[in-house]
């Protein structure tokens, strides 16, 4: 990954983006992907979407509409949600004191004892989530606290002057830098999926670099992590032959999964991109992906997804009366924690995929399944 594109996912990393909130962080992937795209657009919940246009020229009101000829080259989406979990502002209690909810999936056993960011109109209110000191605690009674029972230390003493700086409903984010680990593997929280709205973009660029007959269209989304809800506005008049959504899947390579690796699959750290088989994930795309993966020896790992893949996939999979959808996964260990570590090269590796995937699909006029 040359200094450009790691500038890019650093600076993608280094800005918080909990659901609902993405604002900032869509502007940092529309400024990227504005230097190559034809066109780019957002809506009004802040989905980013950059367009670039293939060799072959389009009739895109009738590809939106879902009438008329599909004869040409293929569209295709390349996908990534740009939100991620967090934590907001609950309420403020008499001592001034931060009372906690979540924003989506965040996982109570890794939030005490963390620096956070607490995010309001006038700037950064900086503080801690507090953890009674183990000389303090019964040792007979470990049980977890629920994210509502915790609270954020911002150091105020009174409730007056904690309202002062925060208002109910402000959004927090943990406060962990991005870290460079051995080789070409790194660490920081929010690799789902600042890492998948970087692949999407760096496959746009790379199939607008080797100027593929097909168009492509890089998305970014909002609220993944609430729903699918971004994929779901955004899926509703793409218009698209095929969607590619990236996101992290769970490599089971580390020792925290002991015995039951067997049962999460087979994926791990650095041995390329996931393509995941079964519900949502098209048989023709995944055969065209495959396929694309064995003429330019780039390596790949399957994944089954015998009912759904969790990921925008499932949102595109049934828009417009059935998108033929792809998940590509990126391997991911220790999700949903503030050190979540990935490997650049599976990122690399999924960018050439993608790639390879619309220069594979030149002079496709649909992926309906054979009957």
């Amino acid at each position: 990954m040359d200094e450009r594109h790691r500038e890019f996912l650093d600076d993608l990393l280094a800005t918080p983006s909990p659901s609902g909130f993405e604002a900032d962080v869509q502007r940092v992937w529309v400024e990227y992907v504005s230097e190559f795209a034809d066109e780019v657009r957002t809506d009004e919940y802040g989905n980013a979407v950059a367009v670039v246009e293939g060799s072959a020229e389009r009739d895109a009101a009738d590809r939106s509409s879902g009438q008329g000829p599909r004869d040409g080259d293929p569209a295709i989406a390349f996908t990534g949600h740009a939100d991620e979990i967090g934590l907001m502002v609950n309420s403020v209690d008499e001592d001034g004191f931060v009372r906690l909810s979540r924003v989506g999936g965040t996982d109570r056993t890794v939030s005490k004892g963390q620096h956070v960011e607490i995010h309001t109109d006038d700037g950064v209110v900086r503080g801690v989530v507090g953890q009674t000191a183990i000389h303090l605690r019964d040792p007979e009674d470990e049980e977890l606290e629920d994210i509502a029972e915790q609270h954020v230390d911002i150091g105020a003493e009174t409730e007056a002057e904690a309202r002062e700086l925060v208002d109910v409903g402000d959004p927090i984010t943990f406060d962990t830098p991005v870290r460079e680990l051995q080789g070409t593997r790194m660490a920081a929280r929010g690799m789902d999926n600042r890492v998948g709205i970087w692949v999407a973009a760096e496959a746009a660029r790379r199939a607008a670099e080797a100027d593929v007959d097909a168009t492509v269209y890089a998305v970014s989304t909002v609220q993944e992590e609430l729903g699918k809800q971004g994929a779901k506005m955004v899926g509703f008049d793409l218009p698209v032959d095929a969607a590619l959504a990236v996101d992290v899947t769970h490599a089971v390579d580390s020792p925290d999964l002991g015995k039951e690796k067997d049962q999460h699959g087979e994926v791990e750290l650095g041995a390329g991109p996931v393509v995941a088989r079964g519900s949502s994930n098209h048989p023709e795309v995944v055969r065209t992906v495959r396929e694309a993966a064995a003429e330019r020896d780039l390596p790949v790992q399957l994944q089954a997804a015998g009912r759904s893949t969790g990921t925008d996939a499932d949102a595109f999979y049934t828009s417009q009366g059935g998108i033929p959808s792809l998940n590509v996964g990126l391997p991911n260990r220790y999700m949903h924690t503030p050190v979540e570590v990935i490997d650049t090269e599976d990122l690399n590796a999924a960018a050439d995929l993608l790639a390879a995937f619309a220069a594979e699909s030149s002079g496709r006029e649909s992926f309906s399944v054979d009957i």
